[in-house]
């Protein structure tokens, strides 16, 4: 391949429109030192008190180990809570401080914007057709096992 092919490829264009959407999210955010990730599990700690991290990352869709990190630096900046599990005592549930709730409250106000510096290149129709699509390959990608048994290199 030449490098020029690799420009027109899903997986080179998909990591780009990533960069797009993380440099969206930062610039935005910048004065609240909180990523995309952290952003989605905190809004899926308050609209689902009590889940522990294995539901967390089920929801977000995010690796355990990479969650575990996560749910420890959302606990460091007082924006979450641990407590022991009611059923199983081994279990830590998460919960949403008042500090995480205010920062969501604060953040979900800026989604808009967000949205309007990653797509602000396309028309209303476009957009409306990106988001049918990129949701059509989310609901594949959560359907299938076949995604889940490849294998990554390192």
């Amino acid at each position: 391949m030449k490098y020029k092919e690799m420009y027109v490829q899903p997986g080179y264009l998909f990591r780009r429109a990533h960069q797009l959407a993380t440099a969206a999210f930062n610039v935005v955010t910048r004065d609240y030192d909180i990523t995309p990730v952290q952003m989605a599990s905190l809004v899926s700690i308050k609209d689902n008190a009590g889940i522990d991290a294995t539901r967390l990352s089920e929801i977000i869709r995010f690796d355990r180990t990479t969650i575990g990190h996560v749910i420890g630096r959302l606990e460091q900046k007082g924006l979450i809570k641990r407590a022991e599990g009611s059923v199983d005592k081994r279990t830590k549930t998460l919960h949403i401080t008042k500090k995480g709730a205010q920062l969501v409250d604060s953040l979900s106000d800026m989604t808009p914007e967000i949205s309007d510096v990653i797509l602000a290149p396309l028309t209303e129709s476009e957009r409306a057709e990106l988001l049918k699509i990129l949701q059509k390959l989310d609901k594949y990608a959560s359907s299938t096992s076949q995604l889940a048994s490849l294998k990554t290199k390192d």
